[in-house]
């Protein structure tokens, strides 16, 4: 994956070059060395390793594959060198695709918060143990993780301009109370008394081994820790778009010649105002 993704966007911006289109130098940066950086040192090093025998070091490695690893490779900016390197006839085909209803679903942060929490309550059960203790799974999960990651990360990001002001108002609100939702697994891998995954115990000749309550603690406490921080730069993103999309309705507003405001006034003031939409506000 890491071969491929790399050659990858290294074609794209030798594309976008020959089209008189240089890449910057900083998204570069932030894939290769972030994206693809993190992920190489998250699954050729200790949380890889020791992912099939620590609790704690797969929880770990699974949250950071989903949250961390394709968030910095959506700082790539992806889907734009995708655009520079083919021309306006991808441009038009990555604006069709974002419009796909499953696209817009994953958009969501509401969906990518809930879909995440449910995800990690399979920590819960004991097909967790499966998950970790079955090497080809094991070894899947390290590419389907960060690619269920981009397709939430990268539609976020993408639609930051296609929501109206009242859709991010409650998506906004919502997001507060899924801080919360995503941050259940964690705690109950932390509360529990009881070793959940029903997984062999593995003995190990190194004093800081835990015991298998302990690493579930541990794996809890990760989880836990990871899930609030990631939901930092979604509600930055949802201020993004809040404050882009107040921009473009007070810019439609100030466009309106005084005729049409009080055309759109009068209109709202009788009950068969459109919407938020001044245009809508003009036909009525």
């Amino acid at each position: 994956m890491l071969f491929v993704a790399a050659v990858s966007y290294a074609i794209g911006m030798r594309a976008a070059a020959r089209r008189g289109r240089p890449w910057p130098v900083l998204p570069a940066l932030l894939f290769y060395l972030g994206g693809l950086g993190s992920y190489a040192v998250i699954e050729l090093g200790f949380l890889g390793a020791y992912s099939s025998e620590l609790r704690w070091a797969f929880t770990t490695r699974i949250a950071l594959l989903i949250f961390v690893v394709p968030a910095l490779l959506a700082a790539g900016r992806p889907l734009d060198l995708l655009q520079a390197a083919l021309g306006e006839g991808a441009a038009a085909r990555t604006a069709r695709v974002l419009r796909w209803r499953v696209v817009r679903l994953f958009g969501n942060a509401m969906f990518a918060t809930l879909f995440v929490a449910a995800v990690f309550c399979i920590f819960l059960t004991p097909f967790a143990w499966t998950l970790r203790g079955t090497p080809w799974i094991e070894a899947v999960l390290g590419i389907l993780v960060p690619l269920i990651g981009l397709a939430m990360v990268l539609p976020i990001a993408a639609l930051s301009g296609v929501h109206v002001g009242l859709f991010i108002t409650i998506e906004f609100l919502l997001a507060f109370v899924e801080l919360l939702i995503d941050s259940i697994p964690g705690i109950l891998l932390r509360l529990n008394g009881a070793v959940l995954d029903h997984a062999p115990v593995f003995t190990s000749a190194a004093s800081w081994w835990p015991n298998p309550l302990h690493d579930q603690h541990l794996a809890g406490d990760m989880l836990w820790f990871i899930a609030e921080v990631a939901d930092v730069p979604v509600l930055v993103i949802l201020m993004v778009r809040w404050m882009r999309s107040d921009r473009k309705e007070a810019k439609s507003y100030d466009d309106l010649s005084d005729e049409e405001y009080e055309a759109m006034t009068q209109a709202h003031l009788r009950g068969d105002w459109a919407g938020d939409d001044p245009a809508a506000g003009r036909q009525a």
